[in-house]
């Protein structure tokens, strides 16, 4: 089964903007936040962006204390020809739909091991910095305008 090409990016981050990011299983050096394809067409992105929250980090998104921000930002951009064979041939770009979501520093993080090593805490500018993805480093260097303290 292919791989739908749109997906969610899920920032996370503090109230001090420190950022988590992650580092992929199977590219070692590859730091970025959560991310994940829709499993249906039809899925809602909040729900998605809900899912591989949890998939990929553990932490839960119950709409009250831990909420995710839909930015209403989307970016397309070009599949590495390395991730292209998951995708239905002739495939060569995503959609992908930025969220956000703050939570406390001390949260608990469990790694889902298939998918990542480790997890880092990272000040703004330098997790923008690690992250792989241009589109992950622009949305980490956006959060300041899309955070607002509740």
């Amino acid at each position: 089964m292919h791989k739908i090409p749109e997906s969610v990016l899920v920032v996370i981050h503090t109230v001090d903007l420190e950022v988590l990011l992650i580092e992929r299983a199977d590219r070692p050096g590859f730091w970025q936040s959560v991310t994940g394809s829709l499993d249906a067409l039809d899925e809602p992105l909040l729900q998605t962006a809900t899912r591989e929250l949890f998939e990929e980090t553990g932490i839960v998104a119950d709409g009250d204390t831990i909420r995710l921000l839909d930015w209403g930002l989307s970016n397309i951009y070009e599949i590495y020809p390395t991730w292209r064979h998951r995708y239905a041939p002739g495939v060569t770009h995503n959609t992908e739909h930025v969220f956000s979501v703050c939570v406390p520093r001390d949260i608990a993080i469990t790694l889902s091991p298939r998918e990542h090593v480790q997890y880092a805490w990272l000040p703004l500018l330098e997790a923008a910095d690690r992250c792989f993805s241009s589109s992950n480093a622009e949305a980490v260097l956006q959060l300041p305008r899309h955070f607002t303290q509740r």
